[in-house]
């Protein structure tokens, strides 16, 4: 189960970004964002909340990736995990990471990266 898992809540999100706001553009960009970072998509599910916001998920063959907007609050979580059962795919998922970092434009960042496995017995 040795993995990577990266964390990320972004602040100063612009809310007026279709990203932000709509679940068909905030899952078009992450679809894009998984297959130029090289991992692949076996399913995905986002939805739409009233008057606004947005929850998604990418599940990976690699493992997943989740998003949650708050436009109300110009705020995103973003939940980026891994698996490097038999390949290391630290750097793709960091890039898919930066890629939406890069796309949904926070003022400000607080960001974690856990090494995940390597437990014995």
């Amino acid at each position: 189960m040795d993995g990577i898992h990266l964390l990320g809540e972004w602040y100063g999100c612009p809310a007026d970004l279709p990203e932000m706001t709509r679940a068909d553009a905030l899952r078009g960009r992450c679809i894009e964002a998984v297959e130029r970072a090289g991992l692949t998509i076996v399913g995905d599910r986002f939805h739409q909340f009233e008057p606004q916001g947005v929850t998604g998920a990418v599940i990976l063959a690699e493992s997943h990736l989740a998003v949650h907007t708050w436009p109300e609050m110009g705020a995103v979580t973003i939940d980026v995990y891994v698996c490097n059962f038999t390949t290391d795919n630290t750097e793709k998922a960091q890039r898919l990471f930066d890629e939406l970092e890069k796309s949904l434009k926070p003022a400000r960042t607080h960001f974690h990266s856990i090494h995940r496995g390597g437990a014995s017995g």
